[in-house]
């Protein structure tokens, strides 16, 4: 009877010990999994990347910064087309007048900016439409005589104020004066102009060209465009 008793008495003791261990158990898995699932929160949070709220704004939701570049763009647009009409603007030449400095079918930029600032120098190629004819294509010449100066051609040669003119002139042995074989005084604002090639240029020796007015100039040819032996700055001197 006694060791019934004590048999009795032993069995719920180890039961309690089988729940407490199993207890623990489950504790032990449940703190794993709480470490690990930390762990792995914790890990995503390093990959974040985080920004001031403001500057996670799109610029859609922000009518100050689409004012600020709409006005970027346009004065960005506005420059480029300065340059262009400024520096870019194109022309083609028709013809060997000016060879061999151009020829023909060269395309000419132009400074459409210089003549704002200073007045068109002897020896300068410039472009321009004669007698201010809209319509008409440009002329591309070299500048010889000045405004208030005398222009006269005789011997083959250019006179300015009767002194042969020597620097600057790229035409020799002028066999066609036209109407400067008598002298010609240029007024306040007048050019006389003459083409490299003067036996097939049409120049200020004509009279349908004349002198050319400062208005009537449309700038100064700086650049040969076309690609080819001769793209590049036009050169001062005439190439011989």
């Amino acid at each position: 009877m006694a060791d019934k008793e004590l048999r009795k008495k032993r069995r719920p003791v180890k039961k309690r010990g089988q729940n407490q261990k199993k207890a623990q158990n489950v504790k032990r898995a449940n703190a794993q999994k709480k470490k690990h699932l930390r762990r792995k929160k914790n890990k995503k949070k390093g990959l974040q990347l985080h920004f001031p709220k403001e500057r996670l704004k799109s610029a859609a939701q922000n009518p100050k910064e689409i004012t600020r570049w709409t006005v970027e763009i346009v004065v960005v647009c506005l420059l480029a087309v300065l340059l262009v009409l400024s520096f870019g603007q194109r022309v083609s030449i028709a013809g060997d007048a000016m060879s061999p400095a151009l020829k023909n079918g060269d395309v000419l930029l132009i400074n459409r900016l210089v003549y704002n600032s200073r007045k068109p120098e002897r020896g300068e190629i410039i472009a321009f439409k004669p007698g201010g004819n809209e319509n008409a294509h440009y002329t591309i010449k070299r500048v010889v005589g000045l405004p208030k100066e005398t222009v006269q051609i005789k011997d083959g040669q250019v006179y300015i104020d009767g002194e042969v003119l020597v620097k600057n002139i790229y035409c020799y042995e002028i066999t066609t004066p036209g109407v400067a074989e008598k002298p010609i005084e240029l007024g306040e604002n007048e050019y006389f102009v003459l083409g490299d090639n003067h036996e097939s240029s049409d120049d200020s020796r004509m009279a349908d060209v004349g002198n050319v007015q400062r208005e009537d100039i449309y700038g100064k040819v700086w650049f040969v465009a076309n690609f080819g032996p001769d793209f590049g700055f036009v050169s001062g001197d005439a190439k011989k």
